[in-house]
């Protein structure tokens, strides 16, 4: 039977938060690292398949695997398979293309996209408040993006131009998964929706064996990366099976509206490890653009706390945003 213990213990929720909000820039640090030398499927396969069993383990020991193996909606579980896995590899692509904090800056948009869905899908109510909070973020988006949309430019901007387009694509993958998710809770276990997406994003991304994903204009082949890139790969895929845990984990010790601003603590995971490992140094309009996009964001993240609504089991199957899943 799934677990339901909690406990109010806000400095191990804080310190199960953040590590794992650093252990996902690590992993996303490492898959930039892999991807220059696999196509990004090939990486999100490792990514799920070195977490699969990590998470099996942890479902067995706490007592949940029965419940992630009795899915009540296996089509719901499909279609956030499908969602989450396309968001994961266009994010991965887009590391290949860009500096780790432009990715990180870019992926604040998820909650904004997930905001405007919730009001399309689920017909949640949206007011001026939190409609100005989302203006505000895509504000910050645009300016992060302007830099990188230019006519006419070299092979090196266009590619660049491209990255950019598959992160803003990926985020609103991603808020199609938090809208599933907020459904999938109706009828099944954070159990199920953990187990199932990995299982899925494992399948998935092992049909693309053949296919693999483009880089510099043509089509690149599942490759053989040799030992030390394996290593990455399956490096990552454990860290992000640890991080996920960590994320389900920290929300039996704290509440979801105490844990969300830490999310954009990657931010400054992501600069410092940008700069240390790809000696990248976030411009002025990454800066700004991110910081309203955080603004956006927490303004967000207070209204919805200030009305009641809870996301404890959305979020806990789920990533930190602006982080790759």
């Amino acid at each position: 039977m799934q677990s339901t213990t909690t406990e109010h213990r806000p400095g191990r929720a804080i310190a199960l938060k953040l590590g794992a909000v650093f252990l996902f820039s690590v992993m996303a640090a490492l898959i930039k690292i892999a991807t220059a030398t696999v196509p990004a499927a090939q990486a999100v396969f490792y990514r799920s398949f070195f977490a699969f069993p990590m998470i099996i383990l942890w479902l067995w020991q706490s007592g949940d695997l029965r419940d992630g193996l009795k899915p009540s909606n296996l089509m719901g579980h499909v279609w956030r398979g499908v969602f989450g896995t396309t968001a994961m590899a266009l994010t991965f692509a887009g590391l290949s293309l860009l500096p780790l904090p432009e990715v990180t800056a870019i992926g604040y948009a998820t909650p904004l996209f997930t905001v405007i869905f919730a009001a399309i899908f689920l017909g949640e109510q949206v007011r001026v408040f939190r409609l100005s909070a989302v203006a505000v973020g895509l504000i910050g988006v645009l300016i992060v993006l302007y830099p990188r949309f230019t006519v006419g430019g070299d092979s090196v901007s266009q590619l660049a131009m491209l990255g950019a387009m598959m992160v803003v694509a990926a985020s609103i993958m991603r808020a199609l998964v938090q809208i599933h998710v907020r459904r999938l809770v109706q009828t099944d276990s954070t159990a199920a929706i953990v187990f199932y997406f990995s299982l899925t994003a494992t399948c998935l991304s092992f049909l693309t064996l053949p296919a693999g994903m483009v880089i510099n204009w043509e089509p690149l082949w599942w490759v053989n990366p040799g030992w030390q890139v394996s290593a990455l790969l399956i490096l990552s895929g454990m860290i992000g099976g640890v991080s996920q845990i960590m994320i389900t984990a920290s929300y039996r010790f704290g509440p979801v509206s105490m844990l969300a601003p830490f999310d954009y603590a990657s931010m400054l995971f992501a600069v410092l490890i940008g700069w240390v490992l790809f000696s990248e140094i976030p411009t002025p309009a990454i800066l700004i653009g991110a910081g309203l996009v955080i603004a956006g964001g927490a303004a967000i993240i207070w209204r919805e706390r200030q009305l009641g609504l809870d996301r404890s089991k959305s979020k806990a199957s789920s990533t930190p945003q602006g982080t790759p899943s």
